[in-house]
């Protein structure tokens, strides 16, 4: 991974849309997001870039941050959905929401998911399913140490082992094992949406049209997936795990991380 100060103006100079994680890449040790990091947000859509966080939070948060943050859009539960605040054609704006699954798919591999949530907790009781858990669509996450006290490395390894012998796709984040029935990730649901954004294609020419910025595992398929792909310093702590890294990444960590980034890009951008 190369240091944030070394990617070059050129590169920052054709960027149309910068896409990030929450947890851990925006947020800051207590796990608050500080006011920097929505000016940081604003000032890139000033700038006229596109702004989308791609999480793997629920559907319930979701809806609050397409309507209340400063983004052009939301992608969540691990690419299983994106909701976009769209003008509806009247004084109200619209929420438009688009699903990786239909409602009776979801419902179903809902109650395989459930199954599979008890025996996870039977066998591991210090873990938990996510506070959030309620508010979910797609996945099931385990706590492994937002709320709980963490869990060894073993364990977690073991709860990833299990639910994926029994036929989901799992990814590791910084604080949740989230797991689910399909083939839908941050990366492809992230494709759609920037062929309606753009359009740009991200699998092939547009590859560098769009910045990302994540800190954990389950964001491996972003840093793949695009050119201008940057971890926040944190991502050390979890470096080992990730199977494609980041191909640059920030002095500091988190929010600090995040806006020193977006500060990098933009000046850039200005001085090119």
């Amino acid at each position: 991974m190369l240091p944030i100060a070394v990617l070059p103006a050129e590169e920052a100079s054709v960027l149309e849309a910068i896409f990030f994680d929450i947890d851990g890449t925006i947020t800051d040790g207590e796990g608050r997001i500080p006011s920097q990091v929505f000016q940081a947000m604003e000032r890139a859509q000033g700038e006229g870039l596109r702004v989308v966080p791609v999480t793997g939070r629920p559907a319930g948060w979701c809806d609050l941050i397409a309507r209340t943050w400063p983004v052009d859009a939301v992608v969540g539960e691990n690419g299983g959905l994106i909701f976009r605040r769209t003008s509806g054609g009247s004084d109200k704006d619209r929420m438009e929401r688009v699903f990786a699954q239909d409602e009776e798919t979801r419902r179903t591999n809902r109650a395989r998911l459930d199954k599979l949530a008890e025996e996870v907790l039977r066998r591991h009781p210090g873990a938990r399913m996510a506070s959030d858990q309620s508010y979910r669509e797609f996945d099931i996450a385990v706590d492994f140490c937002e709320d709980v006290r963490a869990l060894a490395e073993q364990e977690v390894d073991a709860i990833i082992g299990f639910l994926e012998e029994n036929g989901c796709h799992v990814k590791l984040s910084n604080i949740h094992v989230n797991a689910w029935f399909g083939d839908f990730d941050k990366a492809s649901m992230c494709q759609q949406l920037a062929r309606d954004l753009g359009p740009w294609e991200l699998s092939g020419a547009d590859r560098g049209r769009v910045a990302f910025f994540g800190d954990s595992p389950n964001d491996a398929p972003l840093f793949d997936l695009v050119d201008c792909s940057i971890g926040v310093a944190n991502l050390k702590h979890m470096v080992d795990r990730i199977k494609t890294p980041p191909r640059y990444v920030t002095t500091f960590d988190g929010a600090r991380g995040f806006v020193e980034g977006v500060d990098h890009l933009l000046q850039h951008r200005n001085s090119s």
